[in-house]
């Protein structure tokens, strides 16, 4: 595992300044606190809302599903994201520099970037998985645990392809320019150093990117030819005006995350020489950081199911009398053929109207996610 060889050059002295030895003196005590403060939050929600989401998984049965399992494993890695790389941070800033070491920092920048693509290529493949589910292009394979457990695999393994190499020589981990926290060598001149950049760019980024739009957009052109074949167009569009909504939040959330972080790799690997603001520099990353913390609200808290599950687990006597009174017989129907998902429930209702064999009751099944509002369909899996 090579050291750090790679220290960024003091911008008020020619001389070079080690983010090893002390802070920037150019920058003030307070930008560090408030650091500090900001990471401390982000740190202690995520770890908070990922523990919730895991502890909940396991504790009911009904949403161990196999389209739940890669958000289980987003939850996962950003528990993990928070418990590494944010501890880390919180310390780092409070000091004001990187007092752990060199060998800290490679082990940091490593485990924050690695379980970072982790969550980010969970992004992609649940993406792929509800286009699968909802479009179909496979016939009609099921999507089983294996499946998803594959996919997990897959994500894992490509992950770590691509987060061990600056380990190992190719490229490297250093700090940051304001010298609190690691990443991988974008400030590098050198011509290996740029071909790894490069190539982690485009597997780590790009092409989860494209996944998710691929995936959503032909997904959500599904949909829309469903509802414009519908008798009942007015029961029909709500749900797809909703799903629109929700994909857009998930593009928008990704792209606000990312973005930033991709967008600066590409500057200063182009101009390694650019003078930027220590300050300014720390933006990116703070963004990239704080994906762990709004990714369970986006893909977990805002689906019903799991709100349910989560107030039956704090409040089991009073949850479950006022479900029964109050459920409809879809709804009863949904909550009791759970086994595969709502996903599985949408693609049911899309084939009942590409076929003119179904029975009354498999209509009736089928159709009342038509029928339902958006909240009671549950669009994000759980």
């Amino acid at each position: 595992m090579p050291t750090n060889d790679s220290l960024p050059a003091s911008p008020e002295t020619t001389t070079q300044w080690s983010p090893f030895r002390g802070p920037l003196k150019s920058i003030e005590p307070w930008n560090f606190q408030l650091l500090t403060a900001l990471m401390f939050l982000i740190t202690t929600l995520s770890i908070i809302e990922n523990f919730i989401v895991i502890i909940v998984t396991l504790k009911f049965k009904q949403l161990r599903q196999p389209l739940n399992y890669i958000i289980v494993n987003l939850s996962v890695a950003d528990f993990l994201v928070s418990i590494v790389g944010g501890s880390i941070s919180i310390a780092t800033n409070s000091r004001g520099y990187f007092y752990l070491g060199p060998w800290a920092c490679v082990l940091e920048g490593f485990a924050v970037t690695f379980f970072g693509i982790v969550a980010l290529w969970s992004l992609s493949i649940l993406a792929f998985e509800r286009y699968v589910v909802i479009c179909r292009p496979l016939g009609n394979l099921r999507l089983r645990g294996k499946h998803s457990a594959m996919g997990i695999l897959f994500v894992w393994v490509f992950s770590f392809v691509w987060t061990i190499p600056p380990t190992m020589g190719w490229s490297s981990y250093t700090t940051s320019k304001i010298g609190t926290t690691c990443e991988p060598n974008w400030y590098s001149g050198k011509i290996e150093d740029h071909t790894y950049i490069i190539t982690f760019l485009m597997t780590c980024f790009v092409l989860p990117l494209l996944l998710i739009f691929v995936s959503y957009g032909k997904l959500m052109r599904k949909l829309r030819k469903v509802s414009d074949t519908q008798s009942r167009l007015g029961s029909t569009r709500k749900p797809e005006k909703e799903v629109t909504r929700m994909v857009v939040i998930m593009i928008l959330a990704f792209l606000i995350c990312w973005t930033p972080y991709a967008a600066f790799s590409i500057l200063v690997t182009a101009h390694p020489t650019i003078e930027l603001d220590p300050r300014l520099s720390a933006i990116p990353a703070f963004f990239a950081k704080t994906a762990s913390m709004y990714n369970p609200i986006i893909y977990v808290f805002m689906n019903k199911q799991f709100r349910r599950c989560l107030l039956q687990m704090f409040h089991c006597n009073e949850i479950e009398p006022k479900e029964s009174n109050n459920q409809t017989s879809e709804r009863v129907v949904l909550n009791r053929t759970n086994h595969g998902g709502e996903m599985q429930a949408i693609a049911a209702h899309i084939t009942s109207n590409n076929s003119n064999r179904k029975t009354e009751d498999e209509q009736s099944s089928c159709n009342s996610f038509a029928q339902l509002p958006i909240s009671e369909n549950k669009i994000c899996p759980m």
